[in-house]
């Protein structure tokens, strides 16, 4: 039986209170909760390999796209978006305020290094990388109300320079 259908909603008051009780519901619906704690902290992070190589290609590219998603996820993130390019990588995270965003990118930087450096053992090999994969620093943005923009920027970003880069060739 629907609201309207109820015998309470001949009652404006009631019917009006229900409305709002909805209305709360759906906008709460965007945050997370832990057990003192509603939150809703997401953010645009990007960083890039040691002297920004253009490195993350085929079999690394993927194995970095997981290596990120595991990796959030083991860290109690939810990851948003992902787009791993040649020379840098973009993630749309949301990290629980216990966790702040500069110990949750020492833990991904760090551990997706020594996860590629184990799988991939010719990359230890080359002299440039040394025992660090990622360059120092990332950048980091807060998402508020322009999340969604934010995301299909990230997705779609690998399209838009492709089409970019072929401009320019002339192709």
């Amino acid at each position: 039986m629907g609201l309207a259908e109820s015998p309470l909603a001949a009652i404006p008051f009631l019917s009006s209170c229900s409305r709002n009780s909805e209305r709360k519901e759906k906008a709460v619906s965007r945050f997370r909760k832990l057990s003192h704690t509603i939150w809703h902290c997401q953010y645009h992070i990007v960083w890039v390999p040691k002297y920004r190589y253009r490195i993350l290609t085929g079999p690394i590219r993927e194995w970095v796209h997981e290596a990120i998603q595991s990796i959030c996820s083991y860290a109690g993130c939810e990851v948003n978006e992902v787009n791993v390019q040649p020379d840098h990588a973009h993630l749309v995270v949301m990290i629980p305020p216990k966790l702040s965003v500069s110990d949750f990118m020492g833990r991904l930087k760090g551990q997706s290094s020594i996860r590629l450096f184990k799988r991939f053992k010719d990359l230890r090999k080359k002299p440039y990388w040394g025992n660090h994969f990622w360059a120092k620093g990332y950048c980091v943005d807060t998402i508020g109300l322009d999340a969604e923009m934010i995301k299909k920027y990230v997705k779609y970003q690998e399209q838009k320079e492709r089409y970019i880069e072929q401009l320019e060739l002339g192709l």
